[in-house]
């Protein structure tokens, strides 16, 4: 007596294969913060953190690289400390030293970019995406964190919008620099199989 048993297939490869990338998007951006500089006073620390939303928009497109930031923020207000110099928990991201907008704009940035580079759901191959197009979805994706970010900032902190502008202000030309070298990092093939 035996017994054949057919197999269900629930999830395809293509989708395992994404859930794959955004884990380790999300793994990368935890570790990227951790490579921070604390600033005196209530400035933000100048971290590494925005490559992940940079590489998340990129490489996996506005759903997938959405998808990895949300895992990122999610294992960080459970309590994992994978924020910028070892933060963690809802707390930090809510009031914390008023970084929580900035948090969240890199989510919202990630999906920026990959819309903007991939105009799709689901990633085109890098291949296809001119350095132009590149470079405008990642400098979108800066004025989105700073867009969420700051108002953000001024709030939690009791600030005047023009003074939280004006404290994150040094920061700009360093994320701009930051997405000249991802790009640079993207087109020279370190993160894919090119």
């Amino acid at each position: 007596m035996t017994q054949q048993h057919g197999t269900v297939e629930l999830v395809d490869d293509e989708t395992v294969g994404y859930v794959a990338r955004a884990v380790l998007i999300a793994a990368l951006t935890a570790a990227l913060a951790q490579v921070s500089i604390p600033l005196p006073g209530s400035l933000p620390p100048f971290s590494l953190q925005p490559f992940g939303a940079f590489f998340a928009g990129l490489l996996l497109g506005p759903l997938w690289g959405g998808f990895a930031l949300l895992l990122y923020l999610l294992v960080g207000i459970a309590g994992v400390p994978v924020f910028s110099n070892g933060s963690a928990g809802l707390g930090y991201v809510l009031v914390g030293q008023g970084t929580g907008g900035f948090l969240i704009g890199f989510l919202v940035g990630a999906v920026v970019a990959g819309a903007i580079a991939h105009q799709r759901s689901t990633p085109r191959p890098l291949g296809e995406l001119s350095v132009p197009v590149q470079v405008l979805a990642l400098v979108a994706t800066v004025a989105v964190v700073y867009a969420v970010g700051v108002p953000w900032m001024a709030s939690v902190l009791g600030l005047s919008l023009a003074d939280a502008a004006t404290i994150m202000a040094p920061y700009v030309p360093l994320d701009l620099l930051k997405v000249l070298v991802a790009v640079g990092i993207i087109r020279g093939g370190y993160l894919t199989r090119q």
